[in-house]
């Protein structure tokens, strides 16, 4: 039997559900926000990931689906939302529309690592870039979305973590005082250490290995070194979300896995009972020369990505049910053969009128097809005999309380709307 790729996995039932539900949500939650909508490729050009994530991180240089094409061109599962969104504002001219351009995306993404509870090769994210401010207020706004989400699913104890990294000026400042400090420690560090110490010293401080070492919790710290302007950015963003009621927390070790940020960058997390270190639901930051590095015009970005498997396992470990009623409205089933062209129409006629209806495909016998009619949680039921052919008067019954109504077939649609409004 062929089976499905380690670190992946089949969507349906009750999960499938979930997911559908979310994604209604965050779209109506993107609306309020005036977000739109944004599809890119499932994979992209490699030279994409590797300018635009970053060579130094474990992204590109440890966990990459990459493979050559049949034209020979270099090809790479897209990893992350936000360089992809980047490629597309950049060759479709985004840039010369008003900004800022505020999108949202949902969909694959593809990791080669290990497999673990909320960790998967392949992944859904649901993410934000909002391209063309350098606003503070911009930071705020994303970071407000995250928060908001998770109180309207209901998590509680939810938090903002936050850094800033600053501007090229402070970075490049930063980054001598680190090459300094850990010159001394070169060999006490893990083999990718010693590799970022070269490329990109501030990916040390994210390091997962050599992350509680007391040379680490020693290093330099980013606020020592930024600049005026990048302290009144961080200033005006904490500013923003003690505004909008928002706790957050300063955490000076904070550096994210990406290269591309710079000054604000966050993490937030919810009170998830035995997650531990999992608490981080969401992250992101700002990025204010990743549209250059990928070779387009100088332009601001600030977003985030929400893994969605964690985020369903914390709804899950919170016995938070988020799913709506998926009751059936209407179930319609014929007493023989003969029935069925006027139970399809029937049926097509009452989707088209906004209602969920569901007919019998197999054939059950009359006991069988009320017992279906339960399964799906079902409202009424339309019985279609020869006598409801021929009369245009047709059977309903209130599943709920049993109680059969006789109603003209041109009354049906206000009738059902009567009756399923009112509930």
């Amino acid at each position: 039997m062929i089976q499905k790729p380690k670190g992946t996995y089949d969507i349906f039932g009750k999960k499938a559900t979930k997911i559908l539900y979310i994604r209604k949500l965050i779209t109506a939650l993107m609306d309020k926000y005036n977000y739109k909508y944004f599809q890119t490729p499932i994979f992209e050009a490699s030279e994409l990931f590797h300018r635009g994530v970053g060579e130094t991180t474990d992204i590109v240089s440890k966990e990459t689906y990459d493979f050559k094409d049949r034209g020979n061109r270099n090809l790479t599962l897209r990893p992350e939302g936000t360089a992809g969104l980047v490629r597309c504002f950049i060759e479709n001219k985004l840039y010369v529309e008003a900004m800022p351009l505020k999108a949202w995306y949902f969909g694959s993404m593809f990791r080669y690592e290990r497999p673990q509870s909320g960790r998967n090769r392949e992944f859904t994210q649901f993410g934000v870039e909002a391209f063309g401010s350098n606003d503070p207020m911009l930071d705020a706004e994303v970071i407000s979305i995250i928060v908001n989400l998770f109180k309207m699913v209901g998590l509680k104890g939810i938090k903002v973590n936050i850094n800033s990294l600053g501007d090229i000026e402070s970075r490049m400042n930063y980054r001598q005082a680190l090459l300094e400090y850990f010159k001394p420690y070169i060999n006490d560090l893990c083999e990718d250490c010693q590799t970022r110490y070269e490329k990109n010293p501030l990916r040390i401080l994210d390091c997962k290995v050599d992350g509680k070492k007391e040379i680490m919790q020693n290093a330099p710290k980013m606020a020592d070194y930024l600049n005026e302007a990048s302290k009144e950015h961080y200033a005006k963003v904490k500013e923003y979300l003690t505004a909008m009621n928002i706790e957050y927390v300063e955490n000076t070790q904070l550096v994210r896995g990406l290269d591309y940020y710079t000054h604000t960058v966050f993490e937030v997390e919810a009170d998830i009972k035995g997650f531990g270190s999992q608490n981080v639901l969401g992250a992101g930051g700002r990025y204010n020369n990743l549209v250059e590095t990928v070779g387009g015009p100088a332009t601001c970005g600030v977003g985030f990505a929400i893994g969605l498997e964690r985020f369903l396992l914390a709804l899950e470990a919170e016995k938070i049910e988020i799913t709506e009623e998926e009751d059936l409205d209407v179930y319609i089933f014929a007493m023989d053969e003969a029935q069925k062209p006027y139970v399809i129409s029937i049926a097509n006629t009452l989707r088209l009128n906004g209602f969920n209806v569901d007919v019998d495909y197999v054939s059950r016998n009359l006991k069988n097809n009320f017992k279906h009619a339960d399964r799906l949680k079902t409202k009424f039921v339309i019985i279609i005999g020869d006598e409801e052919v021929s009369s245009k008067i047709l059977t309903v019954k209130n599943n709920q309380t049993k109680e059969e109504y006789k109603i003209k077939l041109e009354e049906l649609i206000h009738f059902l709307d009567s009756k399923i409004g009112d509930e």
